[in-house]
């Protein structure tokens, strides 16, 4: 990946990115901050958030933790989840999302969904407005496929913009992006900041020790990953940490940055504490055999033309 997306002083994307989906939601206002000086004192540089969390809670705690490093970072929204990816909603939500942050500019917005009922060229000359307006830096879409991408690259070209990184799903039992995502981003040069990495947690083994969770609170993250083959990777994901005296989350956040693209994953948590371990892998060197071992716990998604014969 050549694309590197930096801080308004300068200052480069770190490694990992961390995801404030939770503040003001499953963690409270003290929890959020705890979450948020634990990455800042590891050295992330990139946060995320959206309009759509907790009612703007996300936003609102991520702002008031800026202060004087906010100049340091790279701040992420999002736009459009819901009300469709008209200029009016992409115009009106980002300002909400901009008073919420209390911030002049935002680094980073993305259509946080396409929409198939909303003409791209619309969606694409908001997101043109106001970056001639300068109050984002850059551009983003998140959950897009691959061909939606590109058809937004194109249109995107036409208001003398650029799609500047993408928000795909990916982790040791979501490979989908490694078929068609991944190399996409290599090759048109777009920056991909995958979410999920633990797999709403069952990549960490919690649901193995009967522990509570996303699978166990929310039918949408239940029906995800409800294959049994994926708890079975999960469950064999343990065993290699234990093995190697790793803790499950260290690797299965270091496995999804390891791809040869050069994804950033966003990391999240509840407390600090429970972060601890994804924060562990900006460290953590995963080795080729390593790699190679954690990726055969998973279906190798096979190549966009089905013709597995050739897959290398």
């Amino acid at each position: 990946m050549k694309t590197r997306l930096t801080s308004p002083d300068g200052t480069p994307a770190s490694r990992l990115a961390f995801g404030a989906m939770q503040f003001g939601g499953r963690a409270d206002a003290a929890a959020s901050r705890a979450m948020f000086e634990a990455a800042r004192a590891a050295g992330i540089t990139h946060f995320d958030t959206a309009h759509l969390y907790n009612d703007g809670a996300s936003e609102t705690l991520l702002g008031a933790m800026l202060g004087d490093q906010r100049d340091q970072l790279i701040i992420a929204t999002k736009a459009a989840y819901t009300g469709g990816g008209t200029k009016h909603n992409i115009h009106a939500s980002f300002e909400i999302s901009r008073k919420r942050l209390g911030l002049d500019v935002v680094d980073i917005l993305y259509m946080h969904r396409f929409d198939p009922n909303t003409d791209l060229h619309e969606s694409m000359e908001a997101l043109a407005e106001l970056k001639a307006q300068g109050v984002i830096r850059y551009i983003g879409v998140s959950n897009f496929a691959a061909w939606q991408v590109v058809k937004a690259i194109g249109i995107a070209a036409k208001f003398d913009i650029t799609i500047d990184i993408l928000q795909p799903m990916y982790n040791l039992v979501k490979r989908q992006a490694e078929v068609e995502i991944l190399p996409m981003c290599a090759d048109q040069d777009v920056a991909c900041a995958p979410y999920s990495p633990l797999g709403g947690g069952l990549l960490t083994g919690k649901y193995s020790r009967s522990e509570a969770g996303r699978l166990t609170e929310d039918a949408a993250y239940a029906a995800r990953y409800g294959p049994n083959w994926m708890h079975q990777a999960a469950v064999g994901l343990g065993e290699v940490a234990a093995d190697v005296g790793v803790d499950p989350a260290t690797l299965a956040v270091a496995w999804a940055a390891a791809h040869p693209m050069g994804p950033t994953p966003i990391i999240s948590g509840r407390s600090a504490a429970q972060l601890g371990p994804s924060l562990a892998a900006l460290s953590y060197d995963l080795g080729a055999d390593l790699y190679a071992r954690l990726a055969a716990l998973s279906p190798t998604p096979p190549p966009a033309t089905d013709r597995i014969e050739e897959q290398t």
